[in-house]
């Protein structure tokens, strides 16, 4: 297998934000990064919310977490001594370390403070093919560095009253940053999760985000489905823990609208799995 040349092969970075907490921003996160890799894409996973949950949900718990993203932002670490490979091949996860709480507040002093994030993506190199952020739920600075480092933006909007309401304020955010700090950021799309069909209001709130937002909504829609939640408490992706289920599925055909709307090519080729 010939080396990938880095100079020649920058990742595509896609941040997965939503200020409000509860809408599967880190469930879409875990399982799309899991989606990516089976369809031999290299993938790193960035979590860089102080909660931590994007990293116990593919199975590293905080005993087995090296130093994380606080270390990366906050004190220029290598990205090298802080990547860890998870069970799922072709997916690697910068973690959350516990220090990563009290980083917004030691940001506010720090040079280049929108920028920390970027600049320390920027010293990974072409080792990877897509790199996922995810935020925390809150528009804070270290949502406001997952911004500016990324070209895409993936917002999951769960199907309840309130939910596009709001979103409004992110996407005011994201086109102020494209006037400004990042003129390559785009709102790539929009995941209705939590989907019950047999809610009129899931119904009702699909159509009004179609309707306000047209093709930015994404076509697949993730059902609310309870082998997603019992995956995460085994610290696995749906995929690897249930793959016949409808959120499996559901994820398998996001992973792959996302391939064909980012048009995503991997640096190498790489084995799909089941």
């Amino acid at each position: 297998m010939q080396p990938v040349d880095k100079a020649a092969h920058t990742p595509r970075i896609i941040a997965l934000a939503n200020q409000k907490g509860g809408v599967g921003k880190t469930t879409t996160a875990i399982n799309l990064a899991a989606g990516l890799a089976t369809q031999g894409f290299r993938v790193l996973l960035i979590d860089i919310d102080p909660q931590g949950n994007a990293s116990t949900g593919l199975g590293i718990g905080y005993e087995n977490r090296r130093r994380g993203t606080y270390a990366l932002i906050g004190e220029d670490a290598p990205a090298a001594d802080l990547i860890q490979e998870t069970s799922i091949p072709g997916l690697s996860v910068i973690a959350a370390d516990t220090e990563l709480a009290g980083a917004e507040l030691e940001l506010v002093m720090s040079d280049r403070r929108e920028f920390r994030l970027r600049d320390a993506i920027a010293r990974i190199g072409g080792e990877y093919d897509v790199i996922l952020i995810d935020c925390p739920p809150s528009l804070g600075l270290l949502t406001l560095n997952a911004l500016v480092a990324a070209q895409a933006v993936i917002v999951p909007l769960q199907c309840e009253f309130f939910a596009l309401e709001g979103i409004s304020q992110l996407v005011r955010t994201i086109n102020s940053l494209c006037k400004s700090l990042n003129t390559a950021l785009k709102l790539e799309g929009i995941v209705l999760t939590m989907y019950d069909r047999r809610n009129n209001l899931s119904e009702l709130v699909a159509a009004d985000a179609r309707g306000f937002f047209g093709d930015r909504v994404m076509e697949t829609v993730i059902p609310r489905n309870i082998r997603i939640s019992e995956a995460q408490s085994h610290g696995q992706a749906v995929m690897f823990y249930d793959a016949r289920s409808s959120g499996s599925q559901a994820y398998k055909a996001l992973s792959e609208e996302v391939i064909a709307r980012l048009a995503l090519k991997a640096g190498r080729k790489g084995k799909k799995q089941g």
